[in-house]
């Protein structure tokens, strides 16, 4: 077993940093391990046009510490009113790498959202003839839908029929929980790939419920059945250059996260690559980490790679995280993996 193992510098494609002080303090857990990240443009309001991208932009670049080369990759939120002309404008300026899709009221911060894909076909349709990818949250809000069949649903009654309208459309399907979702992204030639999260390779449902609700690890897309984690395991762990690593990480403060109505998220920057060391070495795939967090991402994103080395090294005694990081917005619970860790990074 190799005590260290060097890998090209990982990504991020699907990251929360919020803004404010929950920005100023959770950002430097990211941009320690990660060389970029595509950030999620649900705040309130949304970062819905350029001109807001620009500015959020510039307030992640501010809360940066000193030495970080971080880039931020950023994406606007799609509603049934965007301009097309501004979305092909925030292409064209570089600045903007994807534009995101959330079912109106399927997450955090989601009631901007799109209530009828229909209407947003025009910008569909520009962003296909330009070349922008769509980042997808791929559940359906219908209340008579299962929480738990909502991805299955989400794939027959919108993917499906968006992707024979628009073929060229190239799409990504974030924070996918099903085996459902790694069949069907397995069964598609182009134009379609998948991001799975830190946690949803660890934890089931029976995490979340047996014992008592764990807040911690309440997230959205819910956490599904172990045979829905097992089949995730072997899509990011197979070397598919259709899956890679989008962390969904998510901060809330833990009084919004322990109450009677709590946020979903789960916030794992700050551990992340030690937890997918410890997926892969468990699943005999450790040659196989390195395109799942740093190549296969920039390769569908149309990005090079990122020139700097990640050094992990694996430790006998268990490897030490904090449990909270603390932020002027209140502590942040950092997830825990219910297991030790063994893998530290330089």
């Amino acid at each position: 077993m190799p005590k260290t193992l060097t890998i090209t510098q990982p990504d991020d494609w699907h990251l929360h940093l919020r803004d404010g002080a929950m920005l100023q303090g959770i950002l430097p857990e990211s941009a320690r391990d990660f060389g970029r990240a595509i950030i999620m443009p649900n705040l309130v309001p949304p970062v819905v046009t350029l001109a807001d991208a620009t500015a959020y932009h510039g307030r992640i670049i501010n809360a940066l510490p000193a030495s970080s080369d971080f880039t931020p990759l950023m994406t606007l939120y799609l509603t049934e009113t965007t301009d097309a002309n501004d979305v092909a404008a925030a292409h064209a300026s570089g600045l903007v790498k994807a534009v995101k899709l959330y079912p109106a009221g399927a997450t955090t911060n989601s009631d901007s959202g799109v209530k009828n894909i229909k209407n947003v076909m025009p910008v569909l349709e520009r962003m296909a003839s330009i070349g922008l990818p769509l980042c997808v949250h791929g559940e359906v809000t219908d209340p008579s839908i299962d929480i738990f069949d909502r991805e299955a649903v989400f794939i027959d009654r919108v993917l499906e029929p968006l992707r024979q309208n628009l073929p060229e459309l190239r799409i990504i399907m974030e924070h996918v929980t099903t085996k459902d979702g790694v069949d069907y992204i397995g069964e598609t030639e182009k134009n379609l790939a998948g991001t799975l999260t830190t946690h949803h390779l660890i934890i089931n449902r029976n995490d979340l419920l047996v014992g008592g609700i764990k807040p911690h690890y309440y997230c959205l897309p819910i956490a599904k059945r172990e045979s829905h984690r097992l089949a995730l395991v072997k899509a990011a762990t197979s070397g598919d250059p259709r899956y890679f690593l989008g962390t969904d990480s998510a901060p809330h403060s833990d009084p919004n996260k322990e109450s009677a109505c709590g946020c979903a998220g789960v916030f794992s920057a700050t551990n992340t690559m030690a937890c997918l060391a410890h997926v892969f070495e468990t699943a005999g795939a450790l040659d196989r980490l390195e395109k799942f967090t740093s190549l296969n991402g920039p390769a569908y994103y149309r990005l090079p790679a990122n020139t700097a080395k990640t050094t992990l090294t694996r430790h006998d005694s268990p490897v030490i995280f904090p449990e909270k990081i603390e932020t002027k917005a209140g502590p942040v619970t950092v997830f825990d993996p219910g297991f030790p860790l063994h893998w530290s990074t330089s």
